[in-house]
């Protein structure tokens, strides 16, 4: 599939980044399952750890640390949904009862960012894209393919996207209780009410999910490097998946897709 020349339009996820207690393990483990390479970044930037993919960024790893008496924040994957202007996205945000976590800053000359939750209680990131326009590398092994989002209550959370980031929503043809969420008419991610195979206490939340070229051999690799298949590789309407965990609890999902002539 083609690679990322273009800014992404604005609700289109564009970044994922990963919080984890200890960086270096992160990074050892992902560079060992998905063949990304990324080393701890400079202390201007807090370490932070841009991953590639054939030489194009494609995802980011922090330490997850306390900052400004704020506790350190969770071990999961933040979606990134690209934005026009991060302030305004954060007061449409507000005005659409979610909340704002983080408020609106400056990173560097990379662009604006903020991080927030819709009203169900899914945590998201709003990127306003400078020097840095996101992922550079998706829909290939070891990339970005898919974000969805799982919620308590899908109508709050379709209106709340469709008005603080324009983005829309609507059934997904073949696929029961699924949704398509939208930007421009082009499907971007889904949205589907929470599974009761979950842990009963799990929040709303959004999973990414990584393109890869086998999915059993990748959930071998998980395991053998100290992660955990949360629920093992099935066959669905868009290929062969899984849900897998690291070894310090983050939560992805990896899929073979099946080739796009084929439904």
């Amino acid at each position: 599939m083609p690679e990322v020349t273009a800014p992404y339009q604005p609700g289109t996820p564009c970044w994922i980044d990963l919080a984890a207690p200890d960086q270096q393990a992160a990074i050892d483990f992902y560079s060992q399952v998905f063949g990304w390479t990324g080393e701890i970044g400079p202390p201007e930037t807090g370490g932070y750890a841009v991953c590639e993919l054939n030489g194009k960024p494609v995802a980011g790893i922090m330490a997850a640390v306390e900052m400004g008496g704020q506790p350190a924040p969770p071990t999961v994957w933040t979606t990134y949904l690209a934005a026009a202007d991060a302030d305004a996205t954060s007061e449409a945000v507000r005005g659409a009862d979610g909340t704002v976590l983080m408020p609106v800053m400056d990173v560097m000359t990379l662009g604006r960012m903020c991080i927030a939750a819709d009203p169900t209680g899914a945590v998201f990131g709003v990127w306003q894209p400078r020097d840095f326009p996101g992922a550079g590398i998706v829909n290939e092994h070891g990339a970005l393919i898919w974000n969805e989002l799982n919620t308590t209550d899908p109508s709050a959370a379709a209106a709340f996207y469709k008005s603080a980031l324009g983005i829309e929503s609507s059934p997904m043809e073949g696929a029961d209780n699924y949704y398509a969420l939208q930007v421009n008419d082009r499907p971007v991610g889904g949205m589907q009410p929470m599974s009761e195979q979950m842990p009963a206490d799990t929040p709303s939340h959004w999973l990414a999910y990584f393109s890869v070229a086998d999915t059993d051999e990748t959930v071998e690799k998980v395991t053998a490097a100290g992660g955990a298949a949360l629920q093992r590789p099935f066959d669905m309407i868009a290929g062969r998946m899984a849900v897998v965990s690291d070894p310090q609890g983050a939560t992805f999902a990896v899929i073979t897709p099946k080739p796009m002539n084929q439904g």
